[in-house]
């Protein structure tokens, strides 16, 4: 597998990834992991971090020759 391959996969990836966390924080989705309850700032961590990686794999994918 290619580099260019590996970041667009990974950057597809965590940009599904970084859509589902703010999936939650828009639309509210409560997640339970046994009896506690995640807190909706993790989702807006998860989505700043995803969405960073999701961009810096595209943009290294499509500025690389």
């Amino acid at each position: 597998m290619s580099q260019k391959v590996f970041l667009a996969v990974s950057g597809a990836i965590f940009g599904v990834v970084a859509l589902v966390h703010l999936g939650r924080l828009v639309a509210g989705w409560p997640v339970h992991i046994g009896a506690f309850e995640v807190p909706m700032w993790f989702s807006l961590a998860g989505f700043a971090l995803a969405a960073f990686l999701a961009f810096t794999a595209l943009w290294y994918t499509f500025t690389r020759r």
